[in-house]
C-alpha cells in the first residue's frame, strides 16, 4: 500500500509515532548522550573547550584553535558549556534537536506534499551518516541546519536572510561555500541569458545571485584570518597533503564523490520515486548518455579513484578482492550520478561545486551528507529538476508552474 493513499491526518500520526520511537532509540542507544567521546568527538570537545572560557571569543581564539573546520559549532559548544557545564551531552543534545528540526521540515507530510514528503525523509534516512551523527558532537548537523534553511530562505525569495544562513554554514564547515556558489552562478547564467535574449531584467533579479555571491565571498574572510584554509596548526598536523598547498588538487577524489553521490542519493532516489518511462529515456538520450559514459572513463583512466580508508565506501572497496572491481564500482556509481544530473539546471551546478571542493578533501563518503539534505529537501518540495511537473512556492502552498532557467 502506498503512503499516498493515507489521509494527511493518518499521515501526520504514522510521522510523529515513526519519529518519536526512532528518535528514542536513538538517544538510548547513545547511552542518552552520555556516552564517552567517540572518534572525533573527543578532537571536536577540545577545539570547543577552546570557546568555553568566555561569551566572546577572542582573535586568538578564532586563529589558533586546533581544528581543520571552520569554528562556529566550536563556539556554539564552548558556548554551551559555559552557560551549563554539562560537557559533551549539550551539544549532542543541540545536534539530535537541529536533526528533529531538519526531519520536520523535509518530512512533515502537510497537505502539499503528503506521503512525497515521507518517502524523500527515508530517502534522507538511507544515507546512512544522519541518523548516525544525530546525537554525537559532530559539526554536520549545524552546518546541514545553515544549508537547509538557506535553501528554504532562497526558494521563497528571500535572498538576503539565505546569504546569512549560507554565511553562518561556511562557518560551521568550509566545503558549504559549494551551495551559495553554486545559486550565484546559476542565477548570475539565467541573468545573462535574459539580456541576451533582450529580455528587460530589473534590478531586484540581481539579488538573486548577488545575495548568494556575496555569501560566497565570506570563505575569503576566514581564508585571511587563518592566512590558509584552516588554522596553521592544523593544517600542518592533521591535514591531507592537498590541503597543504593552495593550488593542490586531487582530481580523482571527484570520482569518489561522484560515487558516493550516486550510491547515496541517485539510488535511493531510483528506488523511492521510479522513473515513469525508463526505457522511453534511454531511447531518447542514448547518444547523449553514451558521451557521457565514454567521457567519464576517460577521466577515470587518467585521473583513478582514489584508495581510501574512510567511510562505508572504503570498507566496501576493501572487500573486493582487486583493484578492477573498485575501479569499476566506482565508475558505475559515478555515472549513475553524471547521468541523473546531466541537466545543466540547480542540481547540477550544485553538484558541479562539492565535486570542484571534494578535490581538495579527504575521499570520505561522509562528506555528501549536506548535499543530500539539500537534494531531499529541493525534492520534497517538487523543485525544478527534481521532478517530472515543477512547482513553486506560493505563500505556504505550493502551485505547479511552467519551467523557468531563473526561478522556481
Amino acid at each position: 500500500m502506498k503512503l499516498q493513499s493515507f489521509s494527511h491526518a493518518q499521515q501526520k500520526v504514522f510521522f510523529l509515532c515513526a519519529i518519536t520511537a526512532l528518535y528514542v532509540a536513538i538517544a538510548a542507544w547513545l547511552d542518552f548522550l552520555q556516552g564517552p567521546a567517540w572518534w572525533d568527538e573527543a578532537a571536536f570537545w577540545k577545539s570547543s573547550l577552546t570557546f568555553s572560557d568566555s561569551l566572546l571569543p577572542s582573535l586568538a581564539d578564532l586563529r589558533e584553535y586546533y581544528s581543520l573546520n571552520t569554528p562556529l559549532p566550536f563556539m556554539v559548544f564552548g558556548f554551551l558549556e559555559y552557560l551549563f557545564g554539562q560537557g559533551m551531552v549539550a551539544g549532542r543534545l543541540l545536534n539530535l534537536v537541529l536533526s528533529l528540526g531538519i526531519v520536520a521540515t523535509i518530512g512533515w507530510p502537510s497537505k502539499d506534499k503528503g506521503g512525497r514528503a515521507l518517502l524523500c525523509l527515508l530517502g534522507l534516512f538511507l544515507c546512512p551518516y544522519f541518523l548516525f551523527l544525530s546525537g554525537r558532537l559532530y559539526t554536520e548537523m549545524i552546518a546541514c541546519t545553515w544549508v537547509l534553511l538557506g535553501f528554504v530562505a532562497y526558494v521563497r525569495d528571500r535572498h538576503w536572510v539565505s546569504c546569512l544562513a549560507f554565511v553562518l554554514a561556511i562557518a560551521s564547515r568550509q566545503y558549504m561555500l559549494a551551495f551559495p556558489a553554486a545559486i550565484a552562478t546559476y542565477e548570475f547564467l539565467a541573468i545573462a541569458r535574459q539580456y541576451g535574449q533582450g529580455q528587460p531584467v530589473s534590478p531586484a533579479q540581481h539579488q538573486r545571485w548577488l545575495a548568494p555571491a556575496i555569501a560566497s565571498l565570506s570563505f575569503l574572510g576566514w581564508v585571511a584570518l587563518f592566512g590558509g584554509l584552516a588554522p596553521a596548526d592544523a593544517i600542518a598536523d592533521k591535514s591531507p597533503e592537498v590541503q597543504k598547498s593552495t593550488l593542490a588538487l586531487t582530481p580523482g577524489g571527484a570520482i569518489n564523490f561522484l560515487a558516493f553521490v550516486g550510491a547515496y542519493i541517485v539510488i535511493p532516489e531510483f528506488l523511492l520515486f521510479r522513473p515513469a518511462a525508463p526505457l522511453q529515456a534511454l531511447r531518447n538520450n542514448w547518444q547523449k548518455w553514451l558521451l557521457i559514459a565514454a567521457g567519464l572513463l576517460g577521466v577515470c583512466l587518467v585521473f583513478p579513484p582514489l584508495d581510501t580508508p574512510y567511510g562505508n565506501m572504503g570498507k566496501v572497496a576493501d572487500l573486493l578482492p582487486f583493484y578492477g572491481l573498485v575501479m569499476a564500482m566506482y565508475y558505475g556509481l559515478a555515472l549513475l550520478t553524471c547521468l541523473r544530473f546531466a541537466k545543466p539546471d540547480l542540481l547540477f551546478w550544485i553538484l558541479a561545486f562539492n565535486t570542484l571542493i571534494m578535490m581538495k578533501a579527504i575521499p570520505w563518503d561522509r562528506y555528501v551528507l549536506p548535499l543530500a539534505v539539500a537534494f531531499w529537501y529541493l525534492k520534497s518540495i517538487r523543485y525544478p529538476g527534481t521532478d517530472t511537473r515543477p512547482y513553486k512556492i506560493s505563500g505556504s502552498k505550493l502551485q505547479p508552474v511552467l519551467p523557468h532557467a531563473g526561478k522556481p
